[in-house]
């Protein structure tokens, strides 16, 4: 019955999108705002239904509900109850619920905290997220219906693939699919936008926390999803430009490039058509995303689907939701003109420059990721694009760009001294020079371009300090007059400068991975494997047993100089329901270098084993660094500029258009 009630739900919640989709539309072209008013109710109605369905879909996973297909084919009963939980989304059909459960979420939350906005611009948003929910509620409905039964209900299930079966993928796929649909919120804005013909500053603080909140829940999800393949799969690696990777690493630099761009907006009042360009691109390539992961165009242990049926009608859906918009965009843009000008050297430029760089940085992945596939679906020769190409283009365009981002808050807005921010720099050239020495020295004389990236990564995070310094005067007055001016900085400055200092300390951790030593040695207990001066022994090798699983588990002790570090327990589990083997590595950490191991296949008669060791200066920093650059990103959301006033501003400065008087059909805005 309850599975039923959330099959309901959903279809319930396909015409409340179409109501939600529609009569705001009308209303804010009339000028009814009871019509208008449509829109908020229907967002919170819409959410609520979708939230009943995926507590059913939960419901029939915790239970054991054999009798519903989608249960059947990703559960089992000795499944433990948090992989039963995350085997709700670990599937197709779960995880566009998922997609569409957080949908609703954004427009309730839009629908909620929007009290601000002009009642025009809000209707025509959340009747833009009605439109994107109606086509895939669509979706699941005609080709991924959870709720599916079968009957007689079967006794147990085919359980879920092994490799999804870890915390870090419980929690990695809500995060990704948040910063996914929510930039949901910008592309609504920006069709919004150019519905009405008008950009403008408030427009820009408006749509800027949306997207920071978006950017930052993917940057968590990129960040937990490449953490769960590094100490997973046993491999050693944390990025290995995979196609499905690179499906959201796209929207994450084209994000970073809208929150820059609105920067611009809001204060100077230029490239509007170019951020309402970039808020389009970014939600586009979320969808892109969605096809590529759904539509069995890849073969992933991250992609689901196989139907092509489910591939064609997502194409069909990126046809309507980005033609259209772009469509629209080619009729209206030329009308948003803007108003400021600015020198060559300011921090205009410098924004642009960041954009520019950032926008080529997503074209080569974007190439990089589809050409191949495109060449493959039109009969032509299969092409592999991998590591290499993404090192010799990606990383070349993103040097530059890191340079410039320690110079361009030392600017001025409209003109700036570009000697003037250089001299004030004199610390950065210093901690960079010192770190490449330092490099030079420590790794003797390799590899270079590493220790160049140390130094890169040294030069932004003194440039960051630098700045802040520069921001409250520190050391040019007295030590009261700092502590007051930094009491009275936006937290969207410190917010700004988290997120780069986060910047670096990733750099940092991606440069000093071409520094880590392997160890790859076929032992039995006993052995001993030397690793950079550690000594790895392997003192047993033992059969154990998990909840859905059985395990050969190596018990190897840590030593240094004779001294004990630790000992840590890498294993291969085997899942007797599915048949497959996976590797559960043990990391040792001090969070300034990694020992890493992983064991491998035995010989068959439990004698010898592989094992696999690697010493990983810095690597923890490339996750410590996207969490800061998180966290900065959540501070800067903490500005109260952003969250109050802003409508009361905007309509003293005459910003908003009033809606035409009619007390006959009308109500007037209070």
């Amino acid at each position: 019955m309850i599975t039923e009630l959330g099959h309901f739900a959903l279809i319930l919640a396909l015409f409340v999108a179409l109501i939600q989709s529609s009569v705001p539309l009308v209303g804010a072209q009339r000028g009814y705002i009871g019509w208008m008013n449509v829109g908020r109710s229907a967002a919170l109605t819409q959410f609520a239904l979708v939230a009943i369905a995926m507590a059913a879909l939960m419901h029939a996973y915790i239970t054991s509900d054999f009798s519903v297909i989608n249960v059947v084919e990703n559960s089992h009963t000795d499944k433990p109850l948090l992989y039963k939980i995350s085997g709700v989304w670990g599937n197709h059909e779960g995880s566009m619920l998922l997609w569409v459960f957080m949908l609703g979420l954004c427009s309730a939350a839009l629908a909620l905290f929007s009290g601000n906005l002009p009642p025009r611009l809000r209707a025509r948003v959340l009747a833009v997220q009605g439109m994107i929910a109606v086509g895939f509620l669509l979706f699941i409905l005609f080709t991924s219906n959870p709720f599916v039964r079968t009957w007689p209900a079967l006794p147990n299930g085919q359980g879920l693939n092994p490799v999804l079966q870890d915390p870090g993928l419980a929690f990695h796929p809500p995060f990704l699919y948040l910063g996914y649909v929510g930039f949901s919120v910008g592309f609504a804005f920006a069709v919004a936008a150019l519905i009405e013909g008008k950009v403008d500053a408030a427009w820009a603080r408006w749509v800027r926390p949306w997207t920071l909140a978006s950017w930052c829940a993917l940057t968590i999800g990129i960040a937990m999803g490449s953490w769960w393949s590094y100490y997973t799969l046993g491999w050693g690696g944390w990025w290995f430009w995979d196609p499905v990777e690179n499906a959201s690493l796209m929207p994450w630099l084209a994000g970073t490039a809208l929150i820059h761009s609105s920067i611009v907006v809001e204060k100077r009042d230029t490239l509007k058509s170019w951020t309402i360009l970039l808020a389009i691109a970014t939600f586009s390539l979320s969808l892109i995303g969605t096809f590529l992961v759904r539509s069995g165009v890849l073969t992933s242990v991250h992609a689901f689907a196989t139907d092509p049926r489910r591939g064609a009608f997502i194409l069909m859906l990126l046809l309507v939701a980005i033609g259209g918009s772009l469509t629209l965009f080619a009729f209206r843009a030329p009308s948003l003109k803007g108003g400021g000008i600015f020198a060559p050297i300011s921090r205009e430029s410098a924004l642009l420059l960041n954009n520019f760089l950032l926008t080529c940085g997503c074209t080569t992945v974007f190439l990089g990721t589809l050409y191949p596939l495109f060449l493959d679906a039109v009969g032509g020769p299969k092409l592999s694009v991998g590591v290499p190409f993404f090192n010799r283009t990606f990383v070349p365009i993103m040097v530059p760009l890191i340079i410039a981002m320690g110079i361009g808050p030392m600017l001025a807005w409209k003109r700036g001294n570009l000697l003037g921010a250089l001299q004030r720099l004199w610390a950065a050239y210093i901690a960079a020079g010192l770190a490449i020495l330092v490099g030079f020295y420590v790794t003797h004389g390799g590899p270079i371009l590493a220790v160049l990236g140390l130094g890169l990564a040294a030069w932004t995070a003194t440039a960051v300090l630098v700045e802040v310094a520069e921001r409250l005067q520190l050391f040019r007055v007295p030590l009261a007059d700092s502590f007051r001016r930094a009491m009275r900085l936006p937290r969207a400055s410190y917010g700004m400068s988290i997120a780069h200092f986060g910047l670096a300390i990733s750099i940092a951790g991606f440069a000093a991975s071409a520094f880590a030593v392997e160890a790859l040695a076929t032992v039995h207990i006993g052995s001993d494997v030397q690793l950079a001066g550690y000594t790895l022994h392997v003192a047993d090798v033992r059969q154990v047993q998990g909840a859905n699983f059985t395990a050969q588990q190596a018990v190897v002790q840590i030593t240094r100089d004779g001294k004990p570090v630790a000992v840590v327990y890498p294993s291969q589990r085997f899942f007797p329901l599915q048949q497959e083997t996976t590797s559960e590595t043990a990391i040792r950490t001090n969070f300034l270098a990694d020992l890493y191991v992983a064991l491998g296949n035995g010989d068959g008669n439990g004698d010898n084993w592989t094992l696999r060791a690697y010493w990983k200066p810095l690597v923890p920093w490339i996750w410590i660094g996207a969490v800061i650059m998180a966290l900065g990103g959540c501070v800067s959301l903490t500005d109260r500029r952003w969250r109050i006033g802003v409508g009361a501003r905007a309509r003293r400065a005459g910003l908003l258009s009033p809606l035409p008087a009619n007390a006959a059909a009308r109500e007037t805005l209070p």
